[in-house]
């Protein structure tokens, strides 16, 4: 009985029969079909498939930023959509980083702005010093002060991974985190990822098409029109 407990507080992320349905032309298209999995924590996994597949909805509500239609997402022991929308976005202030595609910045801030905003959110009293260094730690110490439009593609995706990491999240989900960048620079930043990842231990979700991205991952999920595959299905395919 003690050992089932144990192996249940180690599963930073469960996922139970998660669907996810909309309404579209036709009538309803199933966007998650009967989704169920878990991930160990610190543990790091890849989620592939197509264009279309439903991976980044997947991740989108596992990250609490999207709803599904049925089904429970437990992260860190806590139950998500349990919570009402308030309690979740404080849940994700304090337990999840993410990464987009798009880097997502506020162009408003410069550099340093935007990497202290989640911790000023939180009341920490040593942000600026705290987002300095961050800034600092993936390359960026002469660039603290210069805005989003004055930023290669590159350079704002390391300041989105400062600005991820610098809040120490237990959860980090990253989608497509190289999809708008060019293969040299793509690779520099998910070298960069993987080596904040292991210095903090964050249990990683990274959404990819990269096969080779995806292998530097512990384990790989491939979901296809909806659902996942079994091993059974990936032979077939």
């Amino acid at each position: 009985m003690e050992k089932k407990s144990l192996e249940a507080k180690d599963n930073a992320i469960e996922v139970q029969h998660l669907y996810k349905r909309v309404a579209d032309a036709a009538g309803e298209l199933t966007i998650l079909n009967d989704i169920d999995f878990t991930v160990r924590a610190g543990e790091t996994l890849a989620i592939v498939g197509s264009s279309g597949s439903g991976k980044s909805t997947l991740l989108g509500i596992l990250a609490g930023l999207d709803v599904p239609s049925s089904g429970k997402v437990i992260l860190d022991g806590v139950d998500l959509f349990d919570q009402t929308e308030d309690g979740r976005a404080q849940f994700r202030k304090q337990h999840v980083g993410f990464v987009f595609q798009s880097f997502q910045l506020l162009m408003h801030l410069n550099a340093l702005e935007n990497v202290m905003l989640p911790l000023e959110l939180r009341g920490d009293k040593q942000a600026k010093v705290k987002a300095q260094e961050m800034l600092e730690r993936v390359g960026l110490s002469s660039r603290l002060r210069h805005y989003p439009k004055f930023l290669s593609g590159g350079e704002q995706q390391r300041v989105a991974l400062a600005r991820a990491f610098v809040m120490e999240p237990p959860l980090l989900f990253a989608d497509e985190p190289t999809g708008s960048l060019d293969a040299a620079t793509g690779e520099a930043i998910i070298q960069l990822m993987f080596s904040l990842n292991r210095e903090r231990g964050s249990t990683l979700i990274l959404v990819t098409h990269d096969l080779s991205i995806a292998a530097r991952c512990e384990r790989t999920l491939t979901i296809h029109a909806g659902r996942l595959l079994s091993g059974d299905d990936l032979i077939a395919a």
